[in-house]
């Protein structure tokens, strides 16, 4: 187990820096903006210019430049300074990296649970009309863009514009003070992000969940006696519910370099909120930050992955 998990360790490492590398190229090679000039204001003059790209070291040849900005991201964790605001992007982020936690663990737990809910039922129902049902409700779901889920969720139900007024609205997340309230701050963002997960658990559980059931040794389970009950919690759910791991872990994982639409559309000061800022400012520095965080974050997530299924599985680790 221990040499298994150096091994991906190390390729952990070396997929970051092969990301953060491409990352450098596109922002640095091909900009889309100065960011002399975006730090310099309006109408800057050439010196002004000349001497901006010389304390951001963008006068330098584009090798020392990728150096210098390797050796900051894995020696000293330092995701650059925003060229728009002056401040330190990894201090940005670790703000806002607990409000999008909250977001995307607690949308986790419910797509998990109604995923693997409604992905049970339909198999053991199969072809009924609640199979029918079901999937033909994840379907939409699936088609459903979440900005428009979100900007309905709010016509309807938030308590300052919607129809019902039931739950806080866009913003009330900011508003919010304790545990308990910031939760109830989320649940609509919560639901929101979470139907297209959990229609795709729903039908990826479905499918294996059929197969497994006409496995062999689930059969043999039938033939001893078992009620259909234990043969499909005990005995088919184990095997089926494999491929859900990786899925929930690189989805967890994505989603923690920022749920931007929700983040958005609710207004939560969240890592996709921060990224979206920057996209409209053209602040290239905060957008190369935040692409390296999301490539950290699905990279250790698949890392966590791996580890656990070699755990389940020994043949993983060969």
């Amino acid at each position: 187990m221990g040499p298994f998990i150096i091994r991906r360790l190390l390729w952990t490492v070396l997929l970051l820096i092969l990301i953060s590398g491409i990352t450098f190229f596109i922002f640095y090679e091909l900009p889309t903006a100065d960011p002399a000039a975006l730090r310099a204001g309006r109408s800057p003059s050439p010196e002004t210019l000349a001497l901006i790209r010389e304390q951001l070291g963008l006068d330098k040849a584009w090798y020392s430049q990728l150096w210098t900005f390797l050796s900051d991201l894995f020696f000293h964790f330092d995701f650059g300074t925003s060229y728009v605001n002056d401040l330190p992007v990894r201090e940005q982020l670790f703000e806002r990296i607990p409000a999008t936690g909250f977001l995307v663990l607690g949308a986790a737990v419910v797509w998990v649970v109604v995923g693997v809910s409604i992905g049970i039922v339909s198999a053991v129902f199969r072809g009924t009309v609640w199979d029918r049902l079901l999937m033909g409700g994840a379907l939409l779901a699936i088609s459903a863009p979440v900005y428009w889920l979100g900007l309905v969720a709010l016509y309807l139900f938030s308590d300052d514009i919607g129809k019902f007024g039931i739950l806080p609205g866009s913003g009330s997340y900011q508003d919010a003070d304790g545990f308990f309230e910031k939760g109830h701050a989320l649940v609509m963002p919560w639901f929101v992000l979470s139907m297209a997960f959990a229609a795709i658990y729903a039908r990826l559980l479905r499918a294996n969940l059929l197969e497994t059931l006409s496995e062999d040794y689930i059969r043999t389970a039938r033939a001893k006696g078992l009620s259909e009950r234990r043969v499909v919690l005990r005995h088919a759910i184990r095997s089926a519910v494999t491929p859900i791991v990786t899925v929930l872990g690189l989805d967890i994982g994505i989603l923690f370099g920022g749920a931007i639409l929700t983040e958005t559309v609710f207004n939560i000061p969240g890592v996709g909120r921060y990224a979206f800022d920057a996209i409209e400012r053209g602040d290239l520095a905060t957008i190369q930050g935040t692409t390296v965080f999301l490539a950290l974050g699905v990279a250790v997530m698949s890392l966590i992955v791996d580890v656990i299924y070699a755990y389940l599985d020994p043949r993983v680790r060969y």
